[in-house]
């Protein structure tokens, strides 16, 4: 097997994961800190992950749930903004996958199915890039500190109901001409 480039890695292949093959890993100091840095995050203070592999048709079903205590920048204050995420996962591995093509014209219907299938390169899986991939869908966009809206208030910084257009409207809606 090829090393992986990814910072945090636990590939498997079709014939090791069997029917059945139950996987938990916890990422050290080190991965963690990579992880930390790909993702934007102050600090990635635990990150584990529980899965059960099965085999299904055409390829390998990774069903689980990742743990992890993270910190990030408040989107308003860029002050550190700790959270919890517990988030579960249900993915499917197939094979031929890339090989699914279709037209231009064709008018494709995409489910919340869909978005779980994942190409099976080379009978081999990564569990590991699979939790950090959940880990960054599960992260908050927009993550706000408990006194983000005190610390703006204070700058002056108007909020968006006091500077958006209903705002003006509102102003208005006292005065006679």
């Amino acid at each position: 097997m090829a090393p992986s480039l990814n910072e945090f890695t636990h590939m498997l292949t079709v014939a090791e994961i069997g029917h059945h093959r139950d996987v938990s890993l916890t990422a050290n100091d080190a991965e963690r800190a990579a992880i930390a840095k790909r993702l934007g995050l102050i600090e990635l203070k635990s990150f584990s992950v529980e899965a059960k592999l099965t085999s299904i048709a055409g390829g390998i079903g990774a069903a689980g749930r990742i743990q992890a205590a993270v910190v990030q920048n408040c989107a308003a204050t860029a002050l550190p903004v700790a959270a919890r995420i517990s988030e579960s996962f249900d993915l499917r591995f197939l094979r031929d996958l890339d090989n699914q093509q279709f037209s231009e014209e064709e008018e494709v219907e995409i489910t919340g199915e869909d978005c779980e299938l994942i190409p099976l390169e080379q009978e081999r899986i990564d569990i590991a890039e699979a939790a950090v991939q959940t880990l960054s869908l599960a992260l908050d966009p927009f993550p706000r500190h408990a006194d983000a809206d005190r610390i703006l208030a204070e700058k002056g910084i108007l909020t968006e109901a006091e500077a958006g257009p209903f705002a003006a409207l509102a102003a208005l809606k006292g005065k006679k001409s």
